[in-house]
């Protein structure tokens, strides 16, 4: 057991969008988890710092720093953080998060069923 299992609630996500309303769907989606909200790469990083989740859903084309920024700036924090980028127009910055550390990439608008899917296999 790491530390970061004693310091997260595994059940924790956060999810980064800059449109309220993608923010407020996938947090329906995800009712059986604890999901905190950033709005931009900023928040998401100082979000991350307080509460440490497990697994990050990050949109890519974000305000003030994007998601590639931040999934980089994520996994030096803790690298075993999970984060699934997510777009809906970015399709040629997908190796770009892939190599930033996402571990995937799912396309907007999102399917609940695959969404639960790949949270549920990690």
């Amino acid at each position: 057991m790491s530390w970061l299992d004693v310091v997260t609630d595994s059940k924790k996500i956060m999810v980064v969008d800059d449109d309220p309303s993608v923010r407020e769907i996938l947090r329906l989606m995800l009712k059986d988890y604890n999901v905190l909200e950033a709005e931009d790469g900023e928040d998401a990083l100082k979000k991350f710092m307080i509460e440490r989740p497990r697994i990050v859903l990050m949109d890519i084309s974000l305000p003030k720093i994007d998601g590639i920024e931040a999934t980089k700036k994520i996994k030096e924090i803790e690298p075993e953080t999970l984060i699934i980028g997510i777009t809906a127009f970015e399709k040629g910055k997908t190796n770009e998060i892939l190599n930033a550390g996402a571990r995937e990439v799912l396309t907007k608008p999102l399917s609940k069923k695959k969404l639960l899917e790949i949270i549920e296999s990690y």
